[in-house]
């Protein structure tokens, strides 16, 4: 008996690692992960679909279209739109991709002195949407340079609004 006991330990004891390393790479996450991302055609589509929009409201700005890393993809802006524009529309697209919501929607959210507001580059006004396919964010247009910001996003809407079925059924 005792020397079947001594044999008893140590398979006991292969039998919990066999289990805990199965546990592990169960738990184990990827090495690389697929993230989805605009093209440069469907990036400039929105862009110039903004624009358009923007001529038809007679007003001239600048817009840009980030990817969801926070980089610009597509930026244009119009002959007319000042030079200005092309900050703040980058910052409004930024700032919607990064809190995945319309820029509109946090104007006099953050209004403690220290608040995450007051972060450099990031711009709390109307003009900026988070690009969504498939309720995953893969992207932001920002808009500037119309003499109100409903009127930025109102065009940065139809950007959006040029290729959003075809966003959503790529995102399947």
């Amino acid at each position: 008996m005792r020397k079947s006991h001594k044999l008893l330990k140590p398979l006991v004891a292969c039998f919990a690692l066999a289990g805990l390393s199965s546990t592990l790479q169960a738990e184990e996450q990827p090495l690389m992960v697929d993230i989805k991302r605009l093209s440069m055609e469907s990036a400039l589509t929105i862009a110039q679909a903004t624009i358009d929009q923007c001529r038809k409201e007679g007003v001239q700005v600048a817009v840009t279209v980030m990817d969801r890393g926070g980089h610009p993809q597509v930026v244009l802006r119009d002959v007319l739109a000042g030079d200005l524009t092309l900050n703040i529309s980058r910052q409004k697209a930024y700032t919607a991709l990064s809190f995945n919501m319309a820029t509109s929607d946090m104007e006099g959210r953050f209004t403690s002195p220290f608040s995450v507001g007051k972060v450099d580059g990031l711009v709390m006004s109307a003009g900026g949407l988070p690009i969504t396919a498939g309720g995953t964010i893969i992207g932001g247009v920002g808009v500037s340079g119309a003499p109100s910001g409903e009127t930025d996003e109102k065009c940065a809407q139809a950007g959006v609004d040029a290729i959003s079925d075809e966003l959503e059924m790529a995102a399947f």
